[in-house]
């Protein structure tokens, strides 16, 4: 896959993990790990990319004694989703045609 495209789709994928719940960096891999490969060298760029760009939020709770940082998935980030969605279609639609011509 394209590295732009992958990229993309892996920050898509890292926001559509957040819209039901927030979570952690480890559970976000783990969580995913069915879609895409992302490992933590992987990941954590791009979570400060998408905290960065206000798509996410993080914020910092105690487990077993130890800060945790969490992700929250803002607004933006949830339009961001939407939008990738819209333009999918349109690619999707574009695959569909180049798909038929190669029959």
């Amino acid at each position: 896959m394209k590295t732009q495209l992958k990229k993309g789709i892996l920050d898509i994928c890292i926001l559509a993990a957040l819209l039901e719940n927030d979570s952690y960096g480890y559970k976000l891999i783990q969580d995913t790990k069915d879609i895409v490969e992302i490992s933590e060298s992987t990941l954590y760029p791009i979570l400060r990319r998408l905290e960065s760009k206000k798509f996410l939020e993080s914020y910092s709770l105690e487990h077993h004694g130890r800060l945790r940082k969490y992700y929250h998935i803002t607004e933006l980030g949830v339009e961001n989703v939407k939008e990738f969605l819209d333009e999918w279609e349109n690619v999707n639609t574009v695959y569909q045609f180049i798909k038929e011509k190669m029959k």
